[in-house]
């Protein structure tokens, strides 16, 4: 819940309030038991139905009616919204919640408020005029972190209507007094005619909580306080409600709206050094104050929000040649962009003076690893994630790739010993891609490259992929001051990685360690992945060169290319597919999902094909439909995807911890290549066993990992690469002509 980089808050599928990330990029998984929906049924002026909408039994607040029965409830999700759908037993009502969050693609401003609406749809079947009240309650904090700090308290809040046509909101505000990051949380509900917004202040949220539910069950209603502004002590808690009652006629409906507003404006990371201001404070202020007039904004437009959001989905939801699970997973994935750690900040005043302007404009973005991989812009990584904000939030990825081009030109020469082996090395080198932009328990984009198992200043993916997406972006933006500012950077990153062609035949080595994205996965020699990325890059920079008009650089760049090709056919191809790497090991002719990742890129660049054609088509085809036959049909009965590694009898690699996962993102980027090459129901197919694995299967929804096996362990909960399926997406819009498929022609997996 909330949108981009203002902390978010998860609502489990049981209604609970259950995962926490207020602190930029740290987590609380904690269910907190107060923060619940109740509903209150009368009828002829008696109360005759009083339930919380929980399946929890809990040890606190006993005196409330839990247990809802688990089959009176469903959940329904496409991201941005959610449905908790609730058939009251015995009462011929139906209450339908509607979460709604601002994530709208292409607004630079809804999109980074930190609020969610729940709109209630009250449907009573029955005979009898029913007045229906909804209780929001609420505690002061997360349950976890940060809620030893003393000095919370609870006060009501009216926000009148504005001159702007927005609405009157009541509720309750909640002040956390943290050390560091102090913040505010606000519970309201609309005010209109044929509604009661009532509320109470305070109320213990340890205790018992008899007297909150006999104030509801007396009259439908709460006795409203104004608190006693005492503040909390020590381990203290205190939580707050909120009621909202209508008169829903025998076989009419009725609408109740809440929202549910934060505000942290200020942030320090964890060194504590660096002041930094949240986006939304640019039209809500930074004087903590912000959450009332938030709750009457969201509960204002969101219904705006709700157009715009169906404006962008209709088109796919309503294409029947897409397959459903692939609409759920194509939405459903995007929760990462607002709750993976996910920070929108302004630039502080008095830094980045030499910074584009697109950087003073959009401020700094970005978002982590993984929840569990607490690095900031993993950037091998984004490479895949990529997709989503180019394609909705284009400003966003601009915005990121100015500031790694800031980076690439810094050098850390501080020492520091990496984990793997014992070396060690500079933090930052001049001219190479940074591997992230910073820790939130550090102090990101002042000092970088928080990664500690290996020296990624040798990695041999990171510059290439800058050099790739830099002319991705470029040909979805059009943004050609982007280009010529990127191209220096570009001539640089690439001139540094020329070093590692150590036999000068146009072709990069691996060093025989993990030294790139598969960071347990040895490579030595030349390989198909490393080795892909790097003729797709030098196929790039002649394409911007002669764009640009550097007639010396294209030659350059186009020589190495024509010896290149020749060298990666000659070392990599053996007639099937690409070799995993040319050193002879017993692993070396492993057949890698993700070989064709350079023909991938240049595909989305809108190259790789006709006169642009680098690597062979016939190669590529064959490699892709190897990597069909053995990595996917060939593993788990087909069913769960691309396993990143198999040898060429039919066996999972299992030379590496890596070799023998599937890695979600991977899978998705892998389907985008096939549906590239025409192969699309064999992207989907492969695609498919993923999805059903994670969302069905694990029950991983909303966190999907990096990497699953076959035994159905798992690594790293709620992570960016997954955001790759939006590279199928951009695939599909481009393809030339029409699909000529349908989705009844893949038969489902079962």
């Amino acid at each position: 819940m909330g949108g981009i980089g203002g902390g978010s808050v998860t609502r489990g599928w049981r209604g609970e309030f259950c995962r926490w990330q207020l602190f930029p990029g740290m987590y609380t998984y904690n269910t907190v038991i107060a923060d619940q929906f109740t509903v209150c049924l009368r009828r002829a002026g008696q109360t005759v139905y009083q339930q919380v909408l929980s399946v929890e039994t809990p040890n606190t607040l006993q005196a409330w009616k839990w247990a809802l029965p688990g089959h009176c409830a469903f959940y329904h999700a496409l991201y941005p919204r959610a449905w908790h759908v609730y058939e009251l037993p015995g009462q011929n009502i139906t209450l339908t919640c509607r979460q709604v969050s601002p994530i709208i693609p292409h607004d630079y401003q809804e999109s980074c408020l930190p609020a969610v609406v729940f709109a209630w749809e009250v449907d009573n079947r029955s005979d009898e005029d029913t007045e229906v009240t909804i209780m929001f309650t609420l505690a002061n904090g997360t349950g976890g972190q940060g809620n030893s700090d003393d000095g919370h308290w609870n006060e009501s809040f009216i926000v009148p209507e504005s001159k702007k046509n927005e609405l009157q909101v009541s509720g309750v505000l909640l002040h956390h007094s943290h050390a560091v990051n102090p913040y505010s949380i606000a519970i309201a509900s609309r005010c209109q005619a044929g509604l009661t917004v009532t509320h109470r202040t305070e109320f213990d949220p340890q205790g018992t909580g008899r007297d909150l539910w006999e104030d509801l069950v007396e009259d439908g209603r709460l006795n409203c306080t104004d608190g006693s502004g005492v503040k909390t002590k020590g381990h203290e808690e205190v939580a707050g409600a909120v009621a909202c009652t209508a008169m829903v006629p025998a076989g009419g409906s009725a609408q109740l709206e809440f929202s549910l507003t934060w505000d942290m404006p200020r942030i320090r990371f964890g060194a504590q050094g660096q002041d930094y201001y949240r986006r939304y404070t640019r039209w809500f202020g930074s004087n903590g104050t912000a959450a009332p007039e938030l709750a009457r904004h969201a509960l204002t437009h969101y219904k705006e929000w709700e157009d715009r959001i169906d404006n962008w989905q209709r088109p796919i939801l309503e294409d029947l040649s897409l397959p459903s699970w692939y609409k759920s997973a194509l939405f459903n994935e995007l929760y990462f962009l607002a709750d993976g750690g996910t920070v929108w900040l302004d630039i502080p005043e008095g830094m980045g003076h030499d910074l584009p302007n697109i950087l003073h404009e959009y401020g700094h973005f970005a978002y982590l690893e993984g929840q569990e991989y607490r690095m900031y812009n993993t950037y091998d990584v984004h490479f895949y994630a990529s997709f989503a904000l180019i394609m909705l939030w284009p400003k966003l990825q601009l915005s990121l790739q100015y500031e790694i081009a800031a980076t690439i030109m810094q050098e850390d020469d501080n020492q520091r010993v990496h984990l793997m082996d014992g070396s060690r090395g500079s933090v930052k080198t001049r001219n190479v891609v940074p591997h992230d932009v910073g820790d939130p328990e550090d102090e990101p984009w002042l000092r970088v490259n928080a990664y500690l198992i290996h020296n990624t200043a040798s990695w041999r993916d990171l510059n290439i992929k800058f050099v790739l997406q830099v002319f991705r972006d470029y040909q979805a933006t059009g943004d050609f001051d982007y280009l010529q500012y990127m191209w220096p950077i570009c001539q640089k990153v690439m001139n540094y990685h020329l070093r590692y062609d150590s036999d000068g035949d146009g072709l990069i080595e691996n060093s025989g360690c993990a030294d790139q994205t598969y960071d347990g996965w040895p490579v030595k020699g030349p390989s198909a992945y490393c080795g892909g990325l790097f003729i797709a890059s030098l196929c790039v920079m002649c394409k911007i060169a002669e764009m640009i008009g550097s007639t010396d650089v294209y030659d350059k760049y186009h020589d190495i290319l024509t010896r290149g090709k020749e060298a990666y056919d000659r070392l990599l191809f053996n007639g099937q597919y690409y070799k995993y790497d040319s050193s002879a090991k017993h692993y070396s002719n492993s057949v890698m999902a993700d070989q064709c990742a350079g023909q991938w890129y240049l595909r989305a660049c809108g190259l790789g094909s006709g006169t642009d054609e680098v690597f062979p088509g016939e190669h590529v085809r064959s490699a892709l439909q190897t990597v069909y036959e053995l990595n996917v049909k060939g593993f788990a009965d087909g069913k769960m995807g691309a396993v990143n590694g198999m040898l060429p009898n039919g066996e999972v690699d299992m030379s590496s911890v890596q070799s023998f996962e599937v890695w979600v993102g991977v899978v998705y980027a892998l389907a985008a290549t096939m549906i590239q090459e025409g192969m699309v129901e064999a992207g989907f197919h492969t695609a498919e066993g993923t999805y059903r694995t994670v969302w069905e299967r694990l029950g991983m929804s909303f966190q999907t990992p990096e990497a699953y096996c076959e035994r159905g362990i798992f690594r790293s909960l709620a992570y960016m690469r997954p955001l790759s399926i939006w590279s199928m997406q951009w695939a599909l819009e481009r393809r030339e002509g029409q699909r000529g498929w349908s989705a009844e022609s893949t038969p489902p997996l079962k």
